[in-house]
């Protein structure tokens, strides 16, 4: 047979760490199976669900008193136990094994001081009967000797826990401890528990027959090993016993005659309680029909009155909905737009918003919206809307215009003679913004009405904004005083003495920025009003309080229309780009035709001075990289065309000096450096002047096109003269040099520019001083020609043996060319100055041809050192002397 738990040491401890209590002992610990069973049924669903728990018995004393204690302890997750619930003993009042588990191995515990005794106790399952009697046993003694008193103990035999008790009892027996002379239960261990209990095991009531049972089995002495010997002579007294009352019963025939005679008579009486009650009970049910009956009756007039009720306030709330106020109705279809009277028109609008929309699905039930009042009413709402939209649109439309034709009439609204006027639309915002709420209740009852009223407010307002461009560009021109600049530049017919000093024309671009000043900063704000005011669902163009191009707004405030949306479904994060598209085409209505005063201005400022396109460029590349809202489309595409007119005009001009240029190669014979070389670079210098923010590109593709033209068109007129074509294109690129030193060392184009210039006055220098070399000392050099060009098929020793080549040859030739060379040095200095118009160049042409002249020189030397070498010449060293003394 397997351990018992009860003397497992480990599982002690751990029910001594899982109480951590040093101050109580634990006297019994035994695993149990814990389950739940239905009151009064038997449990099997409960013994399939059962818990492991753990029981324990403990004692706790302080001073004189013992409490007793009984612990349930349950397995963590981790498999550690841990307190689950505690009764006190003294609160026991019930042991019962019960009787549906044949194994008696399952009983319950009765606590008197239970919250709910309807809900049945826990029923608890030893391992086996030995654990069960230990626990019980132990329980019980327990009570006895701490309580004083014992349990009720129902399903257990007492026979067989009075053998148990004897054939388990401890060979040591309690003691107990007498403090003042009164007894005290002394803490009993495990082994000490196992006394003979046969006195505990019977109720108070039973006591006397315990005695006597005592006294019975005080006339057998038996060892403990005789239990079965007694269970059976037990049975056999028994059976004697139930013969004897068997015979008594058998001799009391009278008494029992009285009793069935009693018995019949009793049953008569019953007989006759049975009709009285089935009388009793046939009235009653026919009572019990009628009352309900009644009840039925009374419950179908209580629902029909609670449904009426329901029925008519439903109906009240649908007729509140349909009926139209009578001061409504009358400023829907008759009233007045005055601006005293456009908060009634706007709670008129809310109403009738609100009542069109609790007309419609989901807002009223689809049963209603089907009847033929709801869509009665439904059909005179909309007429009401219409009407009341078409009344408002036309007030709208003849108010703007009026608006409009008031401030035109008035010239002090615009520039005079001597005085600009800043357009100031604050008074015609403000008078719009008296309507803007009606405009949003007018969106949201039919949103069709607003494409003709936005037309009819951009029609009015065009007029207006044209008008306030045209007579503030107009007085701008007049009231700027510059002197024109010269537009031919380049021109080659004017002569090199052209006075090129330009007047200061920085007025004109200051006139074009002021222009920008005022009217981008009021287009935009336009545009962001009307945007707003005609209720476009598209993102805020300029925030209120806003710097539009580092200029701040002078129109901000108007932006903010003191207003909300009507519809929170209206107000959408993201972008619109069915709205962005109508809103673009509503603001081309708005703002077209001002570009052609912005035009004239630019055309104005051109024909004074060409070069100023440089730094208006400038000013509207800053004003367009600050347009990035996307609402702001027509202005960004105003500020575009205005770029690319500044850019045609500028390009104009850069054309018209190229065509000068290009007019250079028809004179018959150009000789010197060509005007437009010094001139260009005056041009150049007077265009950095200019530049303004993102112009460079410009300026350089400007450059570009100039150089170009310049180079190719020199290398044309050279090419009428070959023969004085390398004097004039060294002569024309070393001024081009000259002129641009300063510029290309800050400018990266002009820069490239010099460095393909500096190029091309090496290559002509080089061809020119080859040329006058070669006239001078020409067989000298076409003779180491010929050598050179014999090396590569005959040896070095056998060329002297070739025809024309001997050493004869050599001697002829050396004494026909360097004869006199010093005279011939002198010819070669005569030639290279004879032709040059440019005298400083002189010096340092001269330095290039005597040092080329001793390259080949040198060169010559060592072919005949290698090929002649017996044969003496003039060393190296002797014609750098003689070139150093000419």
């Amino acid at each position: 047979m397997a351990k018992s738990s009860a003397d497992d040491a480990e599982l002690r401890r751990a029910c001594i760490s899982a109480i951590e209590d040093p101050k109580q002992k634990i006297i019994l610990s035994l695993r149990v199976a814990k389950s739940h069973g239905i009151l009064g049924k038997s449990s099997k669903l409960g013994r399939q669900m059962a818990k492991p728990r753990v029981l324990a018995l403990s004692t706790l004393t302080k001073g004189q008193t013992t409490t007793a204690f009984l612990r349930v302890l349950k397995y963590s997750t981790g498999g550690v136990l841990e307190p689950a619930k505690l009764y006190k003993l003294k609160h026991l009042s019930k042991v019962e094994v019960l009787t549906n588990d044949p194994s008696g191995c399952t009983f319950t515990l009765g606590f008197d001081n239970l919250r709910s005794q309807s809900v049945a106790p826990p029923q608890w399952t030893m391992r086996n009967i030995d654990d069960r009697n230990r626990l019980l046993l132990c329980i019980l003694t327990m009570c006895k000797d701490v309580l004083g008193r014992l349990p009720k103990v129902v399903g257990i035999d007492v026979v067989e826990m009075a053998l148990w008790a004897k054939e388990n009892r401890a060979p040591v027996s309690a003691q107990s401890n007498v403090q003042d002379g009164e007894p005290v239960a002394s803490i009993m261990t495990e082994r000490e528990l196992k006394v003979n209990v046969e006195k505990d095991l019977v109720s108070q009531a039973e006591e006397e027959d315990m005695e006597d049972m005592e006294a019975l089995l005080g006339t057998y002495v038996m060892g403990v090993g005789e239990a079965e010997e007694f269970s059976e002579r037990l049975k056999r007294e028994l059976q004697a016993l139930e013969a004897a009352n068997v015979h008594a019963i058998l001799e009391s025939e009278p008494l029992i005659n009285e009793v069935l005679y009693g018995l019949e008579a009793a049953t008569n009486c019953v007989e006759d309680m049975d009709e009285w009650l089935g009388t009793f009970n046939v009235k009653l049910r026919h009572m019990r029909e009628d009352i309900a009956s009644i009840e039925t009756r009374n419950n179908s007039l209580q629902m029909q009155s609670v449904n009426n009720k329901s029925l008519i306030e439903e109906l009240d709330t649908l007729l509140e909905r349909l009926r139209v106020p009578s001061e409504y109705a009358a400023c829907l279809t008759g009233g007045s737009f005055d601006e005293d009277r456009m908060l009634q028109n706007v709670e008129a609008c809310e109403w009738l918003t609100s009542a069109l929309r609790g007309l419609e699905v989901p807002n009223i039930d689809p049963t209603y919206a089907n009847m033929k009042a709801v869509k009665e009413k439904r059909a005179e709402l909309e007429k009401l809307k219409s009407t009341f939209v078409r009344r408002a649109s036309e007030f709208l439309r003849n108010y703007f215009a009026s608006l409009v034709d008031f401030m035109i009439s008035d010239k002090s609204y615009f520039s005079q003679r001597g005085q600009l006027k800043r357009p100031d639309h604050a008074d015609l915002r403000y008078k719009c913004r008296t309507y803007a709420r009606l405009l949003q209740h007018l969106k949201s009852l039919d949103k069709n009405c607003l494409g003709p009223l936005r037309k009819a407010y951009c029609s009015s307002l065009n007029l207006l904004l044209r008008r306030e461009a045209r007579e503030f560009a107009n007085e701008l021109r007049a009231s700027t005083k510059a002197s024109r600049n010269p537009t031919v530049w380049l021109e080659g017919s004017t002569g090199s003495g052209q006075n090129v000093n330009a007047t200061d024309t920085s007025t004109v671009s200051d006139a074009y920025a002021k222009m920008l000043t005022i009217f981008i900063p009021l287009l935009v704000d336009e545009s962001s009003f009307f945007a707003h005011f005609m209720c476009f669902e598209v993102p805020t163009l300029v925030p209120p309080g806003g710097v539009v191009n580092g200029n701040k707004a002078g129109y901000d405030d108007d932006d903010d229309l003191g207003i909300m949306d009507i519809d929170e479904n209206d107000s959408k994060s993201g972008k619109n780009s069915a709205e962005l598209a109508a809103l673009n085409e509503s603001l081309q209505d708005l703002l077209d035709g001002i570009q052609e005063d912005f035009y004239a201005v630019v055309d104005w400022a051109y024909k004074i001075d060409p070069l100023r396109c440089i730094s208006m460029h400038g000013i509207t590349e800053r004003y367009l990289s600050g347009q990035k809202a996307d609402a702001a489309g027509f202005v960004r595409l105003l500020l575009g065309d205005l770029e690319s007119r500044i850019s045609m005009q500028f390009s104009r001009f850069v054309d018209e000096a190229c065509h000068q240029i290009e007019r250079n190669e028809r004179n018959v014979r150009q000789i010197g450096v060509l005007s437009y070389i010094p001139r260009f670079a005056i041009l150049a210098t007077r265009m950095e002047q200019y530049i303004q923010g993102q112009s460079r590109d410009l300026v350089d593709q400007a450059y570009t096109k100039f150089v170009s033209v310049m180079f190719a068109t020199l290398e044309k007129i050279s090419q009428t003269d070959p023969k004085y074509a390398d004097i004039f294109l060294f002569e024309n690129y070393a001024a081009f040099q000259n002129s641009l030193y300063d510029l290309a060392n800050i400018v990266p184009t002009l820069a490239k520019f010099y460095h393909q210039a500096s190029e091309a006055y090496e290559q002509a220098c080089t061809r020119h001083i080859s040329m006058i070399i070669y006239i001078q000392f020409e067989r000298l050099f076409l003779f180491a020609r010929r050598i050179e060009e014999l090396m590569f098929t005959v040896a070095p020793e056998e060329i002297p043996f070739q025809l024309g080549l001997s050493k004869m040859d050599l001697r002829k030739m050396l004494k026909s060319s360097l004869y006199g060379v010093d005279k011939s040095i002198n010819a070669m200095y005569k030639k290279l100055q004879k032709n040059l118009t440019s005298e400083e160049l002189l010096p340092s042409l001269w330095d290039k041809c005597k040092k080329e002249f001793l390259d080949k020189y040198e060169s010559f030397a060592q072919l005949v050192a290698k090929i002649y070498p017996n044969e003496t010449i003039p060393s190296v060293a002797e014609m750098k002397d003689l070139l150093g003394n000419s």
